[in-house]
């Protein structure tokens, strides 16, 4: 797209009320000549459906966004994607509240390649952050890449365990893409905007307004076939990428967890409503190897095989189970005493199979 064209399309784009919708049907008018839309008189472009206080703006624009946005684009690995590109992504246009542009820093080629999304809690438990990390990198390893939203918690973790398989990963922020939130991710931004994607909709400057972050969920659905909700609570913003999935007719997968974990409730509400439980990400696969276009090579991405256990060890184990419970509790359930137990405990969580929890308990993970 020539820079002139690029830069009277960004006019539109920045014309108060002009989404995407909008912006075809005038492009329609001129034959996607945005040149000639504004050269145009204003009888034309009122004729083309804009009002008088949009004609202006197309008039008078706010140049030095334009210019700021046209040398953004112009460093490495830096792309500004209108809907009509060809590298606008094919299934996130084809929802209906797709956005008219998109800033995009990385490998733009991962948006039209198949993506899952993983999504969950921001304040995950220990088991929720290992399994969304292994998840991620299992799903990775299959050639499938990874997207989610580059908050604290499971979105982290996704990012993460993608960037170990094979550095597949799209991060969707609610800001622009010059402002990193969480500022603690600066360096996950980094290695995502190396090896993976940077992308978002809202222009550069924009902060992390509390509206931006449910608007961005119906592009980390959008842009995938499927969304994997790992941990959320009844309250979780996940939630609204899961039913903005359902809403989009992708598919919704669930993790269950304990019945007493409160970052449980949001993964069982969603399984009780029709979401596909899940307990291993080969089951994501088989569910969606059709949709992918290929049944992945398990024998090539099989998950890490857990660490050898002798019998004793694993009976230990299994008192242990997901809820916490108290070294005190584990003697009476074992039989063990209370230096042999103390000695096993540090073997199992320096092999992470549990975790220490407030109250001088463990669980397992």
């Amino acid at each position: 797209m020539q820079s002139s064209q690029l830069g009277n399309f960004l006019r539109l784009h920045y014309v108060n009320g002009l989404g995407r919708v909008s912006i075809q049907r005038l492009g329609e008018h001129f034959d996607f000549n945005f040149d000639s839309i504004v050269e145009a008189g204003s009888g034309e472009l009122m004729s083309a459906g804009l009002n008088q206080q949009q004609i202006a703006q197309i008039k008078q624009p706010d140049q030095q966004k334009i210019e700021a946005d046209l040398k953004w684009a112009e460093q490495p690995l830096n792309h500004l994607i209108p809907f009509f590109d060809a590298d606008y992504p094919i299934l996130l246009k084809e929802t209906a509240d797709s956005p008219p542009l998109l800033y995009a820093s990385g490998n733009k080629e991962l948006l039209n390649r198949p993506q899952i999304a993983i999504v969950g809690s921001r304040n995950c438990s220990p088991g929720g952050t290992k399994t969304a990390f292994q998840f991620a990198s299992y799903l990775s390893h299959a050639g499938i890449t990874i997207t989610s939203g580059m908050a604290t918690g499971i979105d982290t973790q996704a990012h993460l365990g993608a960037l170990k398989g094979n550095g597949a990963t799209i991060a969707v922020t609610g800001t622009g893409l010059d402002r990193i939130y969480p500022s603690k991710n600066r360096q996950l931004a980094y290695d995502i905007h190396q090896h993976g994607l940077l992308v978002s909709e809202f222009s550069l400057g924009t902060g992390p307004a509390r509206e931006n972050f449910p608007r961005r969920n119906r592009i980390i659905s959008g842009l995938s076939i499927g969304t994997l909700v790992v941990e959320a609570t009844n309250r979780s913003g996940s939630l609204i990428t899961a039913q903005q999935a359902v809403e989009q007719g992708r598919e919704v997968f669930a993790i269950p967890g304990s019945i007493h974990n409160p970052q449980a409730r949001g993964c069982h509400q969603l399984i009780r409503n029709g979401a596909k439980l899940v307990e291993q990400a080969s089951d994501i696969i088989d569910e969606l190897s059709s949709l992918l276009g290929f049944v992945a090579e398990k024998q090539n991405v099989r998950q890490s095989e857990p660490v050898g256990l002798d019998p004793e060890s694993e009976s230990l184990l299994n008192a242990i189970g997901f809820d916490p419970v108290t070294a005190d509790e584990l003697v009476e359930r074992s039989g063990l005493t209370i230096d042999k137990l103390s000695s096993m405990l540090v073997l199992l969580e320096i092999n992470d199979f549990i975790q220490s929890a407030p109250g001088g308990c463990y669980v397992r993970i």
